[in-house]
C-alpha cells in the first residue's frame, strides 16, 4: 500500500509478550484481526519474517486488502472448501519451516462481543491440523464492552495477550479455545471501568441518563425519570445513614420504584444492601438477618401486612419508605436540583461516595443451596461492574429499548439485571412485583413496548394460556435462566407468539450472568462464507467475554478437554471471593488460582457453545452410571404428553438405594390411576422411547403440586423429603 504510515503503538495494550517466541515458524490463528490490529502485530514481530494466510473470497476490509497487495507482502491463499489437511500442511508446514510466522486473517463478521465469535469450529480445527506450532492470540477493542459512563478508552486502544505456545500434542481445538479464553480474561481485567465503587457508578449513570430514561411501577402504572429516582433516593440515603451505624442494611420488598430507590439509597448511604428472600422459611430467614448483623430493614406498610409470617424486627427497626418519602417532598427537590447542578465528582464527595470500589464487599445475597443453612453470597464492587459490562456488552441495548423486571430481587438475575444495569447503562425498566400474573405482565409489555423479557422456564409455561399473541409484538428477546430450558417449553412459546426463547445460564457466585444465547447479528462476510451464530439450541450460549472455563472429572479433579462432559468451573472478575462468614464451604468451591467449581456438569461444543447437562446434586449414580434427572424428566414430559403443561407436573428425584447405589422415584401432579399400575405403563412407553432401564423411576409419589421456589426453580429439597416420606 503505497504512503502507508507506521502505526502508533501507543495505544496497545501487550500481555503474555514472554510467550513470543523469538526464533522458529509458527502459526497464529487469532479469533479477529482488524486492519489497524494487523499493523500493530506487525510492528509487535518486527524483524520476522510474516506471511499472511487467508481462504479466497474471505471478507476483508478494503484497506486490509490493499495492505496485502502491496509489493513485498507474502500471502497464502486457500480455498474455503479446502479439507485436504495434506495439502494444507504443504501449504503451510514449509513456511513455518523457513522460521516464517504465518497470520491467519479470519473474515469480517459482526459478532456481539463474544470471546470466541468468528472463525467455527470445524473449520478452525482443520487449520489447526497444518503441523506446526500455533500461538494463541486474543485481540480484544475495549470500545466494544465500554459502559457509556465513566472512563471510556480511547477509540483506537486494544489489547492483545498471547498465550503459551502449543506445540505437539497440545496442538488441539479444545486447548486452543481454552487458551483462547483465559487469555480474554486477562485483557478483560484491564477494562477500566472495573475498579468503580457501584454506587459511584450509579451516580454517573443517573447523571448521564436522568432526562432519558424513566421506571415504570406496573403496580400503579407510577412512571419516575431517573433523575428524580436519584433524588428520592440521595434523600432517603441520609435517613438510613442516621438510623444505624452497622455495616449493612436489609431489604424485604419486590421488584418496584421502592425496591430500586431503597436498594440505591443504601449504596449511596454507605451501606451493604441485604434483599431478604422472604418466600424462605423462617429460620432460613433468621439465619440470613443474624449472619448479616442487621439492625434495620428497609420495608414497606403492605409488605408488611402481607407477609405475617416473616419474622419481623421491632417496628423501630423498620425504615418504611412509603410513609417517609411522601413527607421528604422538599429535600427532594433541593436534591434533584442539586444532583442537576453538581457534576458526579462533586456530588459524590459531598455523599461520602468513594469513585472506586474493587474487591471489597458491594452486596450480599443469600442463596439456599441444597441443604444446611443457606449460604452467603459476597459479591464485591467488581464482580457486579465487570457482570453489567460483560452481559451489557453482549446485548447491545440502546437507550430506547425497555427490560421487563419482575423476578425477586433477593434472586440474582433480579438483582443485577434489574437493579444495577439499567441505571448504569441506561435503560428504561417496566417492574411488577411478581412474574407469575402474566396476563398483567403482557398488558405492560404491550402498553411500555418492552425489549427484553427475562423469566425462568417455569414462569414462561403461564405466559402460554390467556396472553394474547400481538401483546408481546415489541419484545426482541426473550431469555431464560435459573434452570434448564426444556426444548417444548421453548417451541410452544415460539408457536404462540413468534418469539425464539434465548435461554442463558449464570449462578449467584458469577454475579450472575456467564452465558447467553442471542438473536443472530447480520453477517458482514460475503454470502457463502462461514461465519458463527450467536445462538445454539440446547445450548445456554457462549461465555460472556472476560470469563474462562475449564472441565475437570466430576470426582477426583482430573482435567479434562473442554469438549468432553465433566464438572465446569468459572474464573474471571465476575466471580465472587467467597461465602460469608463460612470458610469451609468456600474452599470447597474455590481453588487458591480463584477458579470456582459450579457443581454443574457440561461441555463446550466445538465453536464455544457451552451444554448444562444437569447439576451434580441432580445425578443419580446408579449400578456406576450417572444418570441425569432432567434428561429422564424430558423424556418422561414426552411420553406422557405433558409438552403444553402451563405448570410444572412431574420432577424425578434420587434417593439411596441397598442395590443399585440410588434409585430414581418420580414425583407427580398428575391425576390418574393407581400409582403402581401408572409407572408400569410409563416404563414400557419410556423403554420403546429407547430410554435405558437403569434410568426409569421404579416408583411413583403422587402430589398436588410441584414444590417450586420463588426465583422458578425446581425445589429439589422438598421434592427429596417427599421422595424419602419424610413430608
Amino acid at each position: 500500500m503505497p504512503n502507508e504510515k507506521p502505526v502508533s503503538l501507543k495505544h496497545l495494550t501487550l500481555l503474555g509478550k514472554e510467550n513470543i517466541p523469538q526464533a522458529g515458524g509458527y502459526l497464529i490463528l487469532p479469533a479477529r484481526l482488524d486492519y489497524l490490529d494487523v499493523l500493530r502485530l506487525e510492528a509487535v514481530l518486527e524483524g520476522r519474517n510474516i506471511v499472511y494466510l487467508c481462504e479466497q473470497g474471505a471478507a476483508l476490509h478494503p484497506m486490509l486488502r490493499a495492505h496485502l497487495e502491496r509489493e513485498g507482502a507474502q500471502v497464502l491463499v486457500i480455498s474455503p472448501d479446502l479439507t485436504d489437511t495434506a495439502a494444507l500442511r504443504k501449504a503451510v508446514a514449509g513456511k513455518t519451516a523457513q522460521d516464517a510466522v504465518i497470520i491467519f486473517l479470519p473474515a469480517q463478521a459482526a459478532c456481539l462481543n463474544a470471546p470466541l465469535c468468528t472463525i467455527p469450529g470445524m473449520r478452525l480445527e482443520f487449520l489447526l491440523k497444518a503441523g506446526c506450532p500455533v500461538l494463541p492470540l486474543h485481540v480484544l477493542h475495549p470500545r466494544e464492552v465500554a459502559l457509556d459512563i465513566g472512563p471510556r478508552p480511547d477509540e483506537t486502544a486494544v489489547v492483545m495477550s498471547f498465550g503459551m505456545l502449543l506445540t505437539g500434542e497440545d496442538v488441539t481445538l479444545a486447548s486452543y479455545q481454552e487458551s483462547l479464553l483465559e487469555l480474554c480474561r486477562q485483557a478483560f481485567e484491564t477494562h477500566p471501568a472495573l475498579p468503580l465503587h457501584l454506587a459511584y457508578a450509579l451516580i454517573l449513570g443517573f447523571k448521564r441518563h436522568g432526562r432519558n430514561n424513566v421506571v415504570v411501577d406496573g403496580k400503579d402504572d407510577k412512571e419516575m425519570g431517573f433523575d428524580t429516582i436519584f433524588a428520592a433516593a440521595i434523600a432517603l440515603s441520609r435517613v438510613i445513614k442516621s438510623e444505624t451505624a452497622r455495616e449493612r442494611v436489609g431489604i424485604v420488598l419486590p421488584p418496584g420504584l421502592g425496591g430500586l430507590i431503597a436498594n440505591v439509597a443504601v449504596l449511596l448511604a454507605g451501606k451493604i444492601p441485604v434483599n431478604l428472600n422472604f418466600t424462605a422459611g423462617r429460620a432460613a430467614i433468621e439465619f440470613a438477618m443474624k449472619a448479616s448483623g442487621l439492625d434495620r430493614l428497609v420495608t414497606a406498610d403492605p409488605v408488611v401486612r402481607k407477609m405475617q409470617t416473616f419474622p419481623w424486627p421491632p417496628t423501630r427497626q423498620l425504615i418504611l419508605v412509603e410513609r417517609l418519602l411522601p413527607r421528604m417532598k422538599t429535600k427532594i427537590g433541593l436534591w434533584l436540583a442539586l444532583s442537576k447542578l453538581l457534576p458526579a465528582s462533586l456530588l459524590a464527595a459531598l455523599l461520602g461516595v468513594p469513585r472506586h470500589g474493587g474487591d471489597r464487599e458491594a452486596l450480599l445475597l443469600f442463596t439456599s443451596g441444597s441443604s444446611g443453612n443457606p449460604k452467603g453470597v459476597v459479591l464485591t464492587h467488581r464482580n457486579i461492574m465487570a457482570n453489567v459490562i460483560q452481559f451489557g456488552s453482549r446485548l447491545g441495548l440502546k437507550s430506547d429499548d425497555a427490560i421487563l423486571g419482575s423476578l425477586p430481587l433477593f434472586h440474582s438475575f433480579g438483582c443485577t439485571v434489574t437493579l444495577w444495569y439499567p441505571v448504569i447503562a441506561g435503560v428504561d425498566l417496566v417492574t411488577y412485583p411478581s412474574p407469575l400474573e402474566t396476563k398483567r405482565l403482557a398488558e405492560l409489555v404491550e402498553k411500555h413496548s418492552v425489549s427484553v423479557m427475562l423469566a425462568t422456564p417455569t414462569f414462561l409455561r403461564g405466559w402460554l394460556r390467556g396472553v394474547p399473541r400481538e401483546s408481546l409484538t415489541s419484545l426482541k428477546m426473550v431469555v431464560t435462566g435459573a434452570e434448564k430450558l426444556p426444548a417444548t417449553v421453548a417451541e410452544a412459546f415460539e408457536a404462540r407468539f413468534g418469539k425464539r426463547v434465548y435461554e442463558g445460564y449464570g449462578l449467584t457466585e458469577t454475579s450472575p450472568v456467564s452465558n447467553v444465547n442471542l438473536p443472530d447479528p447480520v453477517p458482514l462476510a460475503e454470502e457463502g462464507h462461514a461465519w458463527l451464530p450467536a445462538h445454539r439450541p440446547g445450548s445456554v450460549g457462549q461465555l460472556l467475554p472476560g470469563l474462562a472455563v475449564r472441565i475437570t472429572e466430576p470426582e477426583g479433579g482430573r482435567r479434562l478437554s473442554v469438549h468432553q462432559s465433566g464438572m465446569i468451573w468459572f474464573k474471571g472478575a465476575n466471580v465472587f471471593h467467597g461465602y460469608h462468614n463460612d470458610p469451609k464451604r468456600t474452599a470447597d468451591v474455590k481453588d487458591e488460582d480463584g477458579w470456582f467449581r459450579t457443581g454443574d456438569i457440561g461441555r463446550l461444543d466445538l465453536d464455544g457453545f457451552l451444554y448444562i447437562e444437569g447439576r451434580l446434586s441432580r445425578f443419580s449414580k446408579i449400578g456406576g452410571e450417572m444418570v441425569p434427572h432432567e434428561t429422564v424428566e424430558e423424556a418422561i414430559i414426552k411420553a406422557m404428553g405433558l409438552e403444553n403443561e402451563s405448570a410444572r407436573k412431574i420432577a424425578v428425584v434420587g434417593v439411596p438405594d441397598p442395590e443399585k447405589g440410588e434409585a430414581l422415584i418420580l414425583i407427580s401432579a398428575m391425576t390418574g390411576g393407581p400409582e403402581n399400575q401408572e409407572i408400569l405403563d410409563l416404563r414400557y412407553r419410556l423403554l420403546e422411547k429407547g430410554l435405558p432401564p437403569l434410568w426409569i423411576p421404579k416408583k411413583m409419589i403422587r402430589v398436588s403440586d410441584i414444590p417450586i421456589l420463588s426465583s422458578g426453580k425446581l425445589d429439589v429439597q422438598s421434592c427429596e423429603k417427599l421422595a424419602r416420606g419424610e413430608v
